[in-house]
């Protein structure tokens, strides 16, 4: 069994499957509802977690998280022989390890923490850091999908969306009128089809992208509109619509990159939407031990407050995303109408 670890040397810490507020003096009632808070807020803007491989955090299980992957068999095209027993196949896995690492940020509140009730400034506060907390995850996992190397660069099209024949191939050559068109879609879906990538949701690949290459997509007259099918298929995480055996997902966290230090053209920024397989890479949950909920009373800081007049909401987050198939992931670069104005995110 061949076996390819990648082992990320991150900080050390402590009670990696906590899920829970921090702080005694809090009841049942106020732990359970600032940690759905939390939760809540984060959740929306993990789009770019929606469709990898998940692993739990464990308890007591240690910094590492494994992904499998086991080996697609070869075609049986020898006949049998009657009455004679072939040989079997054995399974071979791949196994990628991956470790994580800690993330977490707090805000302080002036003695408004009240314990015997569900606190509205601290349930604000709460709200405040969730939505960090969903921000700062997100980002770390389309950093690391974006760190793949099967790249489709979107050729040249005029006014009327026809073709030029200007082909870049590089992320310098791109000009604004290479933009992700449904003809774009049709050839990454057909690479994906040739290799027999599996698919999501048994029928479509995915992409994430840009609202800003989202306006270029739908604005292509063989643009399928997503009230067609949305009575019928339920929707993912932020989804627009659908085309060619591709469901596509809209976040202003997709990437973006500017500037010559990221090759990217003069005066033009360069979008990078994501299309994806299913098994193409791994993250970490969220819930079950990968994000907490942390609040310290008014007093808890014992004489760094002699007063008692600060309190504190914050959060933690262990975490990490890996790629873990190359091939079924392909990363598409294009310019397009808005490329002159945006900025990197």
């Amino acid at each position: 069994m061949k076996k390819f670890i990648t082992i990320w040397h991150l900080q050390l810490f402590a009670e990696p499957n906590t899920n829970v507020t921090t702080d005694a003096g809090l009841s049942v009632e106020n732990k359970i509802h600032y940690d759905k808070t939390l939760i809540d807020e984060a959740t929306p803007y993990l789009v770019h977690d929606q469709f990898g491989q998940k692993r739990p955090i464990p308890k007591n299980g240690g910094k590492r998280i494994e992904f499998r992957k086991f080996a697609n068999l070869p075609k049986a095209t020898k006949p049998l022989t009657e009455g004679v027993t072939p040989d079997g196949k054995k399974l071979t896995a791949t196994s990628i390890e991956a470790e994580v690492s800690q993330y977490g940020d707090y805000v302080c509140l002036s003695d408004v923490l009240d314990l015997t009730a569900i606190d509205p400034v601290v349930v604000e506060a709460t709200k405040a850091v969730g939505s960090q907390a969903g921000l700062t995850l997100e980002t770390i996992t389309r950093n690391v999908l974006q760190s793949g190397t099967n790249v489709f660069y979107c050729p040249e099209v005029d006014a009327d969306g026809k073709l030029t024949g200007v082909k870049p191939t590089d992320r310098s050559e791109l000009t604004a009128g290479c933009k992700l068109t449904v003809n774009v879609v049709k050839r990454i879906v057909t690479m994906l089809k040739a290799i027999n990538a599996p698919k999501i949701d048994g029928k479509n690949y995915v992409c994430i992208l840009h609202p800003h290459c989202g306006y270029d997509l739908t604005c292509d007259p063989k643009w399928e509109d997503m009230h067609k099918y949305s009575q019928t298929t339920e929707m993912f995480e932020g989804e627009i619509g659908k085309v060619a055996g591709c469901r596509f997902v809209e976040t202003s966290e997709a990437a973006i990159y500017t500037g010559a230090e990221n090759d990217c053209p003069e005066g033009l920024a360069v979008y990078a939407p994501l299309f994806l397989a299913a098994g193409a890479y791994g993250v970490t949950e969220i819930e079950g031990g990968g994000l907490e909920t942390i609040i310290k009373q008014l007093g808890s800081a014992g004489t760094a407050d002699p007063l008692n007049q600060r309190s504190t909401v914050g959060w933690k987050a262990t975490k990490t995303a890996e790629i873990l198939l190359e091939m079924y992931m392909v990363r598409a670069e294009c310019c397009g109408e808005f490329s002159p104005d945006a900025e990197m995110n």
